[in-house]
């Protein structure tokens, strides 16, 4: 079978806004449930999963199949039960509510992640925040604005180009699990200059890092496809990286190991 040729520029970016379109409509459907009482029950892996969660993987779902009917869906809660289309060269990832345990502490660092992989790579992404009113998109480039989830995409005026910063003199500020530290982080941090650490949940992290507002964010914890691929594609778009803790090529597409990501680092503009 021919592979599909590798999107073009004005495909990303027309695919990107498609996703940050449909990661709002998901938006409202997580605000609904978040408005009232938030209660979770516990999948096979012991992750929690709440009616936010099903409801906006729902909402996603049916939106793409009318936008991409061609495109296979790789999305967390029918991965759970089950529900795993075989995917080729070019398929899509959804997180419908990565940050469950945030949206569980009410905190507001919880998004809608969902974004296009082509060749291993994320080429186009949208990552949502919709108790920050707050979207992220990457296609060719990257731009994030304000937006709330009943009012639709917001006008071209409103969106503010982003870009990863290169490192500072004084040293670099990382990011790291708001609900997941571990020794192995501490480990590589330390043997890096670092002027300040915050703690972030969810995909926020690798937009701060597009936006300039951080350098840095190592994850060897484990985490799935879907936790990462969007924020990589903002991040990417914006100038940064995502890559192996050697610096190889951090791959998408593992269907063999479940979808389940190494290590990585998460990086912003290269010195």
């Amino acid at each position: 079978m021919t592979e599909p040729k590798p999107p073009t520029d004005a495909e990303r970016d027309a695919c990107a806004q498609e996703f940050a379109r449909i990661a709002l409509l998901a938006g409202r459907a997580v605000m609904e449930v978040y408005a009232g009482e938030c209660e979770a029950r516990h999948k096979v892996d012991a992750s929690p999963v709440t009616e936010a969660d099903e409801r906006a993987e729902a909402v996603i779902l049916a939106e793409l199949r009318a936008a991409f009917p061609d495109l296979p869906v790789i999305a967390e809660e029918s991965v759970s039960r089950g529900v795993i289309p075989t995917c080729g060269a070019r398929f899509i990832l959804v997180d419908p509510l990565d940050g469950t345990r945030e949206f569980l502490a009410r905190n507001g660092e919880f998004t809608v992640n969902i974004a296009l992989v082509d060749s291993g790579a994320p080429v186009a992404g949208a990552v949502y925040a919709p108790a920050l009113g707050k979207l992220w998109v990457g296609g060719a480039s990257a731009w994030s604005c304000a937006a709330a989830p009943d009012e639709g995409l917001p006008p071209l005026a409103s969106r503010r180009r982003i870009k990863a910063r290169a490192p500072g003199a004084a040293g670099l500020v990382a990011l790291c699990s708001r609900s997941h530290g571990d020794a192995a982080t501490e480990a590589f941090l330390a043997g890096l200059s670092i002027a300040g650490r915050v703690n972030a949940g969810s995909s926020l992290k690798f937009c701060l890092i597009a936006e300039g507002e951080a350098d840095v964010y190592p994850r060897f914890g484990p985490t799935m496809e879907w936790d990462v691929a969007a924020g990589e594609a903002v991040l990417r778009a914006a100038g940064g990286r995502v890559a192996t803790p050697d610096g190889g090529a951090f791959v998408y597409g593992k269907a063999d190991a479940g979808f389940r990501n190494g290590p990585f680092i998460a990086w912003g503009k290269a010195g």
